[in-house]
């Protein structure tokens, strides 16, 4: 009786090894890009909560007939804010706290640990649409994430209360203000 002798086909230990250690190199250089990738776009979708909140208030401005206010809800815009109608306007603008026969629209949470939200001069503590849709006045809102400017997302609001999102001329991931200034801070 005569035994076919058989090749066996496959990989080697070695060729095993090589091709992990590969794999190993290749996803050490990409996650790193992917770690930023996924900052990112959690920084975007805080943004987008603000622009909710500031399109939520202009559309009900008009709608209703009244001003709309979106307020700070804390210390910081970055604790949350809340959007209401000011119908009583019975507190100073630099007040526009909530209450009397305001009615509330809509509260919205605390952002991540580590974001900073901050609203320039105009827009220290709120920001009113009146029932024509104009804002209260101009100005921008700044978010960051660890105080780090690469990356911020800039807000800008115009002189009819149009919502912008700054833009990076440069592309150095920190955008330009109206004036194509750089942001320099995010305190």
């Amino acid at each position: 009786m005569h035994l076919k002798h058989q090749t066996q086909t496959g990989f080697t230990l070695i060729e095993l090894m090589v091709t992990i250690a590969i794999a190993a190199i290749l996803l050490s250089m990409a996650i790193p890009s992917f770690t930023n990738a996924i900052a990112g776009n959690r920084l975007t979708t805080a943004a987008n909560e603000l622009v909710t909140a500031l399109n939520l208030a202009r559309s009900e401005a008009v709608k209703r007939g009244h001003p709309v206010v979106v307020r700070k809800t804390g210390a910081q815009w970055e604790n949350g804010w809340r959007v209401f109608v000011d119908i009583d306007r019975a507190t100073a603008a630099s007040q526009n706290d909530f209450g009397g026969t305001d009615i509330e629209l809509r509260i919205f949470p605390a952002l991540p640990g580590g974001y900073t939200l901050r609203g320039n001069n105009n827009f220290t503590n709120f920001i009113r649409y009146e029932p024509d849709g104009l804002s209260n006045n101009i100005g921008s809102f700044l978010l960051c994430n660890n105080g780090n400017i690469v990356g911020a997302r800039l807000m800008i609001v115009n002189a009819v209360g149009r919502l912008r999102m700054g833009s990076d001329a440069d592309n150095n991931g920190i955008p330009e203000g109206d004036n194509n200034a750089e942001i320099t801070s995010c305190i």
